[in-house]
């Protein structure tokens, strides 16, 4: 095409307007605006997380294994519950699973008594600590009420692997017989 001195239009003059170029770049962001928020809302769905082959073993415990993750499940608490993420840290989650920069086992939530007392407390709805240590009293010896001062619950307690009371380490009570196969003794 040849434009008013009779020489030919390039490529760009041609076909690479302002206009288009907007019109492109418009269309690009509303696309990616909208597979980003699906991305989100699907990531909400547990199922979601066993997309990634290295989350595959969690889920799977979580929904029929016989851990503390599946009791969880049982009472309708899912992955997010527990495992808080910030838009840019799941961003940055997706990122690390493709260029493979993890390590495994994966880190989770920290686990503390703060954040098990979210839920398991009056606050929560749960049972106080007085009432968990009343719960857990036996003969011999009370878990929760231990020479060792407050500890963190994941001390003890696990998610996503076998359990295993911290006072097995000195002691040998006879609640560990007691115990379901969540835990190991």
């Amino acid at each position: 095409m040849k434009n008013n001195g009779g020489e030919s239009k390039s490529f760009r003059e041609k076909y690479l307007n302002k206009r288009v170029i907007l019109i492109v770049l418009g269309i690009a962001i509303v696309v990616g605006g909208v597979t980003a928020g699906a991305l989100l809302k699907a990531s909400e769905n547990p199922s979601f997380c066993a997309t990634c082959h290295i989350i595959k073993p969690y889920y799977v415990s979580w929904s029929e294994g016989a851990l503390l993750d599946n009791k969880h499940a049982q009472e309708d608490i899912e992955c997010l519950d527990c495992h808080h993420r910030t838009i840019p840290e799941k961003a940055m989650e997706g990122i690390n699973f493709i260029t493979g920069n993890y390590y495994m086992p994966l880190e989770g939530p920290p686990g503390d008594r703060a954040m098990c007392l979210d839920c398991h407390s009056e606050e929560g709805e749960g049972m106080s600590w007085d009432e968990i240590m009343a719960a857990t009293k036996f003969e011999d010896s009370n878990p929760h009420d231990s020479h060792n001062g407050q500890q963190d619950c994941n001390l003890c307690h696990q998610m996503h692997e076998k359990s295993r009371p911290m006072c097995a380490d000195c002691h040998l009570w006879k609640w560990y017989d007691d115990l379901d196969e969540s835990w190991d003794v």
